[in-house]
């Protein structure tokens, strides 16, 4: 035997089988915690998940997440909508780029450099068909269109049809609107001064409904929810971000049905994520704060028609009051679990956006009431086995 093999076989060997076993362990116990707030997410490829602005949609035992492809140095859509796919939650999938931009048409609505943001999808049973919803906004117009865009496969991955964006409901009112306020006097609301307590009080009395009601309502910070019945609502932050709509789809999840309400009107609430529970509803919205994060706020209703009465920030602990640095964008249920919930959030990054991380976290109830509380780390096996 060689200086050289009795090295190997003595000392090296034992080593590396050493170092190869803690990383095995080290693996399995990652994997028994796998959901880590805040850290880098690698995907199947090793790559950091780049699903912004993020939904969930569970089908035929998969989970299946979309979301927003950022790059480095720009929040516009550059490639599209990105799916991953699931069945623990834990270990993802790339699916590729499930609807993507059009290159080289810039009068397209979905060109490159557009902005796609917190695309959701939901399963039509009816119609055997994927639909996708998610804020759109076009090239070279910043945040002014405030349209919603609606694009359809049947499959789920894709790809999907970009069918049109638009803006939701125009020429009809909100039902939980009285005709006194649809006769103020839009001359002299136009002259206050923004931001005072009169101008305030004709926002909540529906300034901005009646100046956009020939072309259709705002529709920016989205999502959608489709209740026990199978009806399907659009949820989403309307007249200049200052307040939610809840609207109708139709029964197919395609379009929209002309009913619609007003919610907690001038509250300036965006980034909606709605569940139900013991068939009550809660929706955790955030404040207006641009990229920045803020304390959230919890809406509750036990009717989608309201009315909605707002409760205390249900997060709790060590910044509570800007949401442990992030923002809500979609609450779902776990599979085969009784009154088990996730809530997802985002970690902006606004110089560097496909840095952006991810806060998932279990939703804890007390007193009827969800609560969030910062963990290191968890896994859905074990977060809720009771």
């Amino acid at each position: 035997m060689t200086t050289s093999e009795f090295f190997t076989r003595r000392f090296l060997r034992p080593v590396l089988f050493f170092s190869f076993t803690v990383l095995l362990l080290s693996c399995r116990a990652k994997d028994r915690d796998c959901i880590r707030p805040g850290e880098i997410w690698p995907d199947n490829n090793g790559v950091h998940i780049n699903a912004h602005g993020g939904g969930m949609l569970y089908y035929r035992g998969q989970y299946y997440w979309f979301g927003e492809d950022k790059s480095e140095r720009s929040n516009a859509a550059l490639k599209g909508v990105r799916c991953y796919s699931s069945k623990d939650l834990c270990h993802w999938k790339d699916e590729g780029i499930v609807l993507a931009v059009v290159e080289d048409e810039p009068a397209h609505e979905l060109t490159k450099g557009c902005i796609i943001e917190r695309p959701k999808v939901v399963y039509n049973k009816k119609t055997g068909t994927f639909v996708m919803w998610f804020h759109h906004e076009l090239r070279w117009r910043g945040y002014s269109a405030a349209r919603v865009g609606l694009a359809v496969s049947d499959k789920v991955t894709g790809p999907y049809r970009f069918i049109h964006s638009y803006r939701p409901n125009p020429g009809i009112w909100p039902e939980n609107m009285s005709e006194e306020d649809k006769s103020l006097d839009m001359e002299e609301a136009s002259r206050l001064e923004s931001w005072t307590p009169e101008w305030l009080e004709a926002v909540r009395k529906g300034f901005f409904v009646i100046r956009d009601f020939e072309g259709g309502q705002m529709s920016r910070d989205m999502t959608v929810f489709v209740d026990d019945d199978s009806k399907a609502y659009h949820i989403y932050s309307s007249e200049e971000n200052l307040t939610l709509h809840i609207a109708e789809l139709s029964d197919d999840y395609q379009s929209h049905t002309g009913k619609y309400i007003r919610i907690i009107p001038a509250g300036h609430n965006e980034a909606p994520a709605i569940f139900k529970k013991d068939g009550r509803y809660f929706m955790i919205t955030s404040g207006c704060t641009g990229w920045r994060p803020n304390a959230a706020r919890l809406l509750t209703a036990t009717s989608i028609w309201g009315p909605w009465e707002q409760k205390p920030n249900p997060w709790q602990g060590e910044q509570a009051d800007i949401s442990f640095d992030s923002q809500s964008t979609f609450i779902f249920p776990l599979a085969g679990k009784k009154d088990a919930f996730v809530f997802m959030a985002d970690r902006w990054r606004p110089r560097n956006p496909s840095d952006g991380r991810y806060i998932w976290l279990p939703l804890e109830f007390e007193d009827g009431l969800p609560v969030l509380r910062w963990r290191d780390s968890w896994s859905p096996a074990k977060a809720f086995k009771k």
